[in-house]
């Protein structure tokens, strides 16, 4: 055996990521053993966190494809175990840093996270439809972008994303986030459950506790961006949203009629009343672009559900918090944005040029492009004596 090959094995089993953690397999203590023979048949030995391991085929093929590059190397003999408790708690330490638990990294003054929480006053809006197409065109801008569901009742924003089906994967008490194709971490109450169809009746402390447990206990990494998407209304989520995390800001998210733009006002006040910034409002369903005209070049907006309730919310906030709150973008209706949230491949990835995508890829780009907010942030600023 040719200890400069085992090297080389070892430095080609470095560059492969666990596909749940985003950190490499070596670095984390799974890779058990190496051996290479005479013959450059490669023998290795990966331990998974748990035996039903749901991304195993992945690391599988990762594995394999990246020793068989290494030269002198004839094949490729893997063999996945699983970890002892101890090795998972090993792993758990190396996750937190050796830090307790129940600690919100976001809430932090040294998180560099932007925080948005996507609100609206009503259900039926397209708030999760905007959250996951948002996410995704953040990630496509090439962020680490991760999404709570706290939707605790209507939690779809796993269905929408293709991943309604995955459980997370723990570690002891620490649990990893779902990865989707598109590169978003997320993790639902609905992941939680030990069944899909099983209903959620819960009052204030346990929306709280659940709220706290997908930010705290849930292993994120280094995001760039977190996205929660809350239940409608004013209520306790909301409010324990701004207890936990004061420094997130809030887009609205509304449709063009009286009675939603009314009820939109009250979500907005709510999360000022909690301290947090409203950056914006987003205005969906804003017209349906008429397929006649459009045939014949010409442009006519069917303004299906009225008109100005997003820049009627923005302007009422503004004017009541002493700051602009803009409409970010108006949404229109398009049947590819709900086929795409049906199929779980939201409508900046399966139709990018959709005049619907192109419009929250604007959105998108024009959040992640602001500066993280001071709330909470220590500044490095010492009072000094005055003699």
């Amino acid at each position: 055996m040719s200890t400069s090959l085992v090297d080389q094995v070892n430095a080609a089993l470095a560059t492969v990521n666990d596909p749940e953690i985003k950190r490499p397999i070596t670095d984390l203590g799974m890779v058990d053993s190496v051996t290479v023979d005479d013959t450059g048949l490669a023998s290795i030995t990966v331990l998974l966190t748990v035996a039903g391991c749901p991304l195993k085929d992945t690391i599988d093929r990762d594995v394999t494809a990246a020793v068989t590059k290494v030269p002198g190397v004839s094949g490729v003999d893997l063999t996945l175990g699983v970890m002892t408790a101890e090795q998972r708690a090993g792993l758990k330490d190396i996750l937190s840093d050796g830090k307790a638990q129940r600690e919100i990294p976001f809430a932090q003054p040294g998180s560099l996270t932007k925080v948005f929480a996507i609100a609206s006053g009503k259900g039926g809006v397209g708030k999760s439809s905007v959250t996951v197409n948002l996410a995704l065109a953040m990630a496509k801008q090439g962020l680490k972008v991760g999404v709570v569901d706290a939707d605790i009742y209507g939690h779809s924003v796993p269905a929408m994303l293709g991943v309604a089906d995955s459980r997370p994967t723990q570690v002891d008490d620490l649990i990893m986030p779902v990865p989707t194709s598109s590169g978003v971490s997320v993790i639902s109450i609905g992941m939680l459950k030990p069944r899909r169809d099983q209903v959620v009746a819960w009052r204030g402390p346990m929306l709280d506790r659940a709220l706290v447990q997908m930010l705290a206990d849930v292993y994120w990494g280094d995001l760039d961006v977190l996205l929660l998407d809350l239940p409608p209304g004013t209520g306790d989520v909301a409010i324990s949203l701004g207890q936990h995390l004061p420094g997130a800001e809030v887009v609205v998210v509304t449709t063009p009629q009286e009675a939603a733009a009314e009820v939109a006002e009250r979500a907005g006040t709510m999360a000022s009343m909690m301290h947090q910034r409203v950056v914006g409002v987003v205005e969906n369903m804003s017209f349906l672009p008429c397929p006649h005209c459009a045939a014949e070049g010409t442009e006519h907006r069917l303004e299906i559900f009225g008109s100005g309730g997003g820049a009627r919310v923005a302007e009422t906030l503004s004017s009541r918090f002493g700051y602009d709150v803009p409409v970010l973008g108006q949404i229109p209706l398009d049947v590819s944005l709900r086929e795409g949230g049906d199929v779980g491949k939201p409508i900046v990835d399966a139709d990018p040029t959709a005049p619907a995508a192109e419009v929250l890829t604007a959105v998108a780009t024009r959040l992640a492009g602001r500066g993280r907010g001071l709330a909470g942030m220590q500044l490095g600023l010492t009072p000094t004596a005055k003699f």
